[in-house]
């Protein structure tokens, strides 16, 4: 099994969401959160004061898949979040070595 996670730019959530549902990935887990690379921020003016935001709002997107279904989950991903332009944002994967379904008590494939 391996876990698929992605920070992408927000506006981009349901089409990844939607890219995701469509090659049968059954659940994710979406967190907001804020970071940079080589975006390093850009500067703001409120109310006249200018201030720069070190910290770009970003969406992390988890998904648990099996070994089989990973190729095609980096491929949806990247396809739905790509604009061409700088931020789009970073895949990683890792191996899972155990999933358990609390209720049923399933163990690895089957609990996902």
């Amino acid at each position: 099994m391996k876990m698929v996670m992605a920070i992408i730019k927000p506006f981009k959530l349901d089409d990844v969401r939607e890219a995701l549902s469509e090659i049968g990935v059954q659940g994710i887990t979406v967190t907001e959160v804020k970071g940079f690379g080589r975006q390093k921020g850009h500067t703001e003016l409120y109310r006249g004061a200018e201030y720069v935001v070190d910290f770009l709002p970003k969406v992390k997107i988890e998904a648990v898949v099996g070994d089989d279904l990973a190729e095609q989950v980096i491929e949806a991903v990247s396809k739905a979040a790509n604009t061409g332009k700088i931020g789009d944002g970073k895949i990683f994967v890792f191996n899972v070595e155990q999933a358990v379904r609390i209720r049923t008590g399933e163990t690895g494939e089957e609990a996902l």
